[in-house]
């Protein structure tokens, strides 16, 4: 399990502050929940994570010791655009990550290596549901489906954190429930600690174990790139609770002034 460090981070792009004065210690195998109105930071966030960005001040941590400056297998990420290959078959899709990682030249592996990473994948597809459809191509697989394969290429390298930004927004309400019930099924089974992105309140109740809400609080026009969003809600979550209970947390969150509605399609009040 593995626990994170935000301490004093800001993130700028030029004279265009995003996001200012971001601490936050996350426990071990913790699911953080982070909402907000559509641009204050949210995925600039996650990208920071993933070292895609590197925050322009401050520090992230990883049980203590400083992030990695590049992406790393430690570190797994689920786009709300499916990240499959379409010329590859669903179990080719999730041994691809092993085959580059044990074969950096060739990107593919023979005989008894090729063979042992095709096992692997093969029990990835069928913790999520997909062991039927090992042999099908991303065509042929709804969009529920594809999102399963994401997920498994995701977990094939076993990662300690894992990044969601907004995977589950594309997918129908009931595919939906099946894929956040599956999700908390892998993340109580692999110890993960989880960063996701959402702008479903209900959707960041009933998964996190934390609620962590970006706003900008300074708005006025001579304000907006001098000052960036920050942390204006933080709420942790028993697991535990009954899921009636958690979505009426939510429903009262928002009526206390959380400025999201429990389904804003990307709204708010930063642009």
């Amino acid at each position: 399990m593995t626990a994170v460090s935000i301490r004093n981070v800001w993130k700028s792009y030029g004279d265009q502050v995003v996001l200012e004065n971001i601490s936050l210690e996350v426990a071990p195998h913790a699911f953080v929940s982070l909402v907000g109105p559509s641009g204050c930071g949210k995925s600039t966030f996650l990208r920071m994570l993933l070292s895609q960005e590197t925050p322009t001040r401050g520090a992230i941590l990883v049980d203590g010791a400083p992030l990695a400056p590049e992406p790393t297998p430690d570190r797994g990420v689920v786009f709300q655009k499916y990240s499959v290959y379409p010329h590859l078959t669903a179990l080719e899709n999730v041994a691809l990550g092993l085959e580059l990682a044990r074969s950096p030249l060739l990107g593919r592996l023979f005989g008894a290596r090729r063979r042992a990473v095709m096992e692997e994948a093969a029990e990835s597809l069928e913790a999520v549901g997909l062991a039927t459809a090992r042999d099908k191509y991303p065509a042929q697989l709804s969009g529920g489906m594809q999102q399963r394969l994401a997920i498994a290429q995701a977990l094939i390298k076993k990662p300690r954190i894992l990044l969601l930004d907004e995977p589950f927004g594309a997918l129908d309400p009931g595919i939906r429930k099946d894929i956040h019930d599956l999700m908390l099924d892998l993340w109580w089974r692999t110890r993960m600690t989880v960063f996701m992105v959402s702008h479903d309140l209900r959707e960041a109740f009933y998964l996190g174990t934390r609620i962590i809400a970006f706003d900008r609080t300074r708005t006025r026009p001579e304000e907006r790139d001098a000052y960036g969003a920050t942390i204006t809600f933080d709420m942790p979550l028993d697991p535990s609770d009954p899921v009636k209970a958690r979505i009426r947390a939510a429903e009262e969150a928002a009526a206390r002034g959380l400025d999201l509605p429990l389904s804003d399609g990307g709204a708010g009040r930063c642009h």
